[in-house]
């Protein structure tokens, strides 16, 4: 390989390449029902909220007091987006 073919050096404390993106867990009021915790954990997970959202009603119907703290509490301490 020539010169100009190689890939240019970064140096020994640069990566090569850019970093991925970072995903921050936060909620979305705007997209949400009530506080916009399942629409910030689909866009998170790249799901439909809808998933989500059937996916926590079920929950709260088996395991009702595990659950709404749970929800209470990532509405809680969630971000804003």
């Amino acid at each position: 390989m020539s010169e100009q073919q190689q890939a240019p050096y970064a140096g020994p404390y640069q990566a090569p390449y850019p970093a991925p993106a970072t995903r921050q867990l936060t909620r979305i009021p705007s997209e949400g029902m009530i506080a916009g915790v399942c629409a910030g954990f689909a866009r998170y997970a790249g799901v439909d909220p809808t998933l989500v959202r059937v996916l926590a009603v079920v929950a709260l119907c088996v395991g009702f007091p595990a659950v709404f703290v749970g929800y209470l509490v990532a509405w809680a301490i969630m971000p804003r987006a």
